[in-house]
């Protein structure tokens, strides 16, 4: 931590968040590139199409998660889309205008359902049981089965422009430090770093939700998400 954000409080850093900012957060979430939104609705609900086209659409998003994770948005043309979802290149451009608005939108899905799923933390009981921080690794897991692709796909590779990686660097932080203010909410000593914190958690989540599901290492699943648990439990020091 650099000497300006060790001397300020936690309260006090750049990405801290009152209660009043976490309907920003939702809002910054669509506003990431806001040329990307000339097409289409990006409410993951597809409220506006049919069954047959929103099947469509979300034939399209789940091919190109797929695609950017295993050859990079770079990499990534939009004629490898068409071909993963047997779709002509009209047919695409039916529900986007490039490659671009998918990334962006897959980025605020992503976004919308991590934030819920931290949040959820105001839920769960003080102090938190076993049972509970199991429950909520497991939800945490259920959230990167749909958007673990994109998460390490766009780690690895994403759209070149420093606007953007500013951007998603930012959001990045909002959630670490929501996550580690509601663990450092539980802790006896509270940690004077709270983005710290929830970037160590999520880190330890993210990979071992990607050993486990992804590249199934011999390790029951359940075991898994109980040692993240106790992990995390270690960290915040709850009793039974």
């Amino acid at each position: 931590m650099d000497a300006a954000l060790r001397s300020a409080t936690p309260s006090e850093r750049p990405y801290a968040l009152s209660a009043h900012d976490l309907e920003y957060m939702i809002d910054e979430a669509s506003t990431v590139a806001p040329e990307a939104h000339g097409t289409t609705d990006p409410s993951p609900d597809d409220g506006g199409l049919g069954e047959r086209a929103a099947r469509t659409r979300s034939l399209i998003l789940k091919a190109a998660q797929q695609l950017f994770l295993d050859r990079g948005y770079s990499g990534t043309r939009i004629n490898n889309i068409t071909d993963a979802c047997g779709i002509s290149r009209a047919g695409f451009y039916t529900y986007f205008k490039d490659k671009r608005e998918v990334f962006n939108l897959l980025g605020e899905e992503s976004y919308r359902d991590i934030l819920a799923t931290v949040t959820r933390w105001d839920d769960i009981p003080h102090p938190a049981s076993r049972a509970d921080v199991e429950r909520w690794v497991t939800e945490y897991f259920a959230f990167m089965d749909v958007h673990g692709a994109f998460i390490f796909s766009s780690a690895q590779s994403a759209p070149p422009d420093e606007d953007f990686r500013e951007s998603s660097k930012r959001l990045q932080m909002r959630i670490a430090w929501l996550l580690g203010t509601n663990l450092r909410n539980r802790q006896i000593e509270p940690t004077d770093a709270p983005e710290a914190l929830g970037l160590a958690v999520m880190a330890m989540l993210d990979r071992s939700w990607y050993q486990s599901r992804v590249q199934r290492l011999p390790v029951d699943d359940g075991d898994m998400i109980a040692t993240v648990a106790a992990m995390i439990r270690s960290t915040i020091r709850t009793n039974d």
